[in-house]
């Protein structure tokens, strides 16, 4: 083969992994960007704050930003806290789970440790939540990890699709569970959105018409359905082993993200987990319709219009210890695994080169 022949491609892929550093630093820095913006936003609540911050430079609103949060945070009972950490932390497992529930469904697990897999989950949800595109950017992390592993990038498309319809699959088993029991929470949003005054045996029946649908699924992998077309691509029906795991791991996220919420509220006027849970799936749900990075202020919305026995102080204080756990720190401590893996990467590509050479 002619020198030159085989010197283009070289340069080809040296272009290729400049174009994509200069990405994942643009990527990188405006994650950052997007972390401060975003605590800049939540501690603004407050007048007195958002006063030094409109007349303060950068690095006295960092400063301001990091008075404001010590003081919410230190307000909370340390016992507090440490629940709503354990909480965060068994979320975020069990958000791991899900990929690897995807994977057993592709038959693509092996090779692929659950470390791997924790990390590469990890770093998708956090930069999902807080850029509000989950779908879009979590498929990018994941195309770039897993492709790493072997996978083609259909099997990725795949892997995402399976992991936002377990999410979906336990958001409508725990509404369907919440409508049934605490139908009042969504009268308790009738003065938010006038359409929900409904009666209450309406709202019940939604609730059962959720729980039909989810049993129905259920059923449908235990009767072992064949695999069907739509266009040019087959849908294999999840088989009873991958659907009884995803009937633990949805409701294990949802449940945990929800209990951050609940042990950081006020425990004198707190409502009970089960409210707490119901608010938490209507606003979290909300906010993803909205695509609105981190569900910013439509959460809040639907928490003071369910929790009224706290006070909105309270309320505001228990989403911000939410977002500081399940979303801003996530955030923080996904930009240097990234960073680690292009570097891995990157020394992987070296080391081919001199292998070629």
């Amino acid at each position: 083969m002619p020198l030159e022949q085989t010197q283009a491609p070289s340069k080809i892929k040296r272009i290729v992994r400049l174009v994509w550093k200069l990405v994942v630093g643009l990527f990188v820095c405006g994650s950052i960007w997007l972390l401060f913006n975003k605590l800049q936003v939540e501690v603004a609540s407050d007048p007195a704050t958002r006063a030094l911050l409109d007349n303060g430079g950068i690095w006295s609103d960092i400063k301001v930003i990091a008075t404001a949060i010590a003081s919410y945070v230190l307000d909370v009972p340390i016992k507090s806290h440490l629940f709503a950490g354990l909480s965060a932390l068994a979320a975020y497992l069990a958000l791991a789970w899900y990929d690897r529930i995807a994977l057993m469904h592709l038959n693509r697990l092996k090779g692929i440790s659950w470390p791997y897999v924790a990390i590469c989950s990890f770093v998708t949800y956090a930069l999902g939540h807080n850029l509000g595109a989950s779908i879009l950017s979590g498929g990018i992390v994941r195309l770039r990890a897993y492709c790493a592993k072997g996978l083609k990038a259909t099997e990725v498309a795949a892997l995402v699709a399976m992991c936002s319809f377990t999410f979906l699959f336990g958001s409508l088993l725990l509404l369907g569970v919440v409508l049934v029991f605490e139908p009042e929470i969504v009268l308790s949003l009738s003065d938010l959105i006038p359409r929900m005054t409904l009666p209450v045996w309406l709202v019940q029946a939604a609730g059962v018409f959720l729980l039909i649908l989810c049993t129905l699924y259920v059923l449908g992998s235990w009767r072992t359905y064949k695999p069907f077309r739509v266009g040019t691509l087959d849908i294999v029906y999840p088989r009873l082993g991958i659907v009884g795991r995803q009937l633990l791991a949805a409701p294990l996220e949802i449940m945990s993200a929800a209990g951050i919420i609940y042990f950081v509220l006020p425990e004198a006027s707190n409502p009970g987990y089960f409210v707490v849970l119901g608010a938490f799936i209507l606003s979290f749900s909300a906010g993803l319709v909205s695509q609105a990075p981190g569900g910013l202020g439509v959460m809040e919305a639907v928490f003071l219009a369910i929790i009224d026995t706290v006070p909105p102080t309270g309320v505001i204080a228990a989403l911000l210890i939410w977002r500081l756990l399940y979303l801003m720190l996530p955030l923080a401590l996904s930009i240097p695994v990234i960073l680690i893996f292009e570097r891995s990467q990157a020394s992987k590509y070296c080391l081919l080169q001199d292998d070629e050479d």
